[in-house]
């Protein structure tokens, strides 16, 4: 994919992200936010909060990839190295698979608030900056080290389209999660 289309949808799919986080999620009673459908799973406060921790990691790394002053790269396309398509391929939302999460990214049974919410619009507002500041760079430049072993490097368009892709995977479970808890927290009572 070009360069340019590529940064434009991922742009768009963030500004979407942030917005159905805050219209749709933000709004939500602690009750509602900390509902989990059973035990094992995650809560939306709990999938959002996954999320804050790879984007502590990731957008700081993609700060460091992206040059501070503005490149003249033409437009031109975009590639997967093996270890980007699969990653890629991982956390796409449309992958059925769950996949067990690496311990210090997990935050099942954390204490948790609104302010989860609140980082994660920071962190959206940060990475549509540096999808701003990707604009005229090298795509297809290895800059961006895996956050689990960090000896691996991601191109950068990589690496831009594995934190978009896992935060859609993670919002939707999160919305799944806000329908359960609706049917079930409203359900009636049968009192006998």
């Amino acid at each position: 994919m070009l360069s340019t289309i590529l940064l434009r949808q991922l742009t768009d799919q963030v500004q979407e992200l942030h917005a159905t986080v805050d219209t749709q999620l933000r709004p939500l009673d602690t009750a509602r936010l900390n509902y989990k459908t059973s035990t094992a799973s995650w809560s939306i406060l709990e999938c959002l909060e996954h999320l804050n921790r790879y984007s502590r990691y990731y957008n700081e790394e993609l700060a460091k990839a992206l040059p501070s002053q503005e490149q003249s790269c033409n437009p031109h396309e975009v590639g997967f190295t093996w270890l980007g398509r699969k990653s890629y391929d991982i956390v796409r939302p449309d992958n059925g698979k769950q996949h067990k999460t690496i311990n210090h990214m997990n935050p099942a049974g954390s204490q948790l608030g609104p302010e989860v919410l609140h980082e994660f619009l920071r962190h959206q507002q940060h990475l549509l900056a540096l999808l701003t500041a990707a604009t005229g760079t090298n795509l297809n430049r290895k800059a961006v080290r895996v956050e689990f072993f960090r000896l691996l490097k991601l191109r950068v368009g990589e690496a831009l389209q594995f934190v978009v892709a896992h935060e859609q995977r993670h919002v939707q479970q999160a919305l799944r999660v806000v329908q359960a808890a609706q049917h079930q927290l409203s359900a009636p009572v049968l009192v006998v």
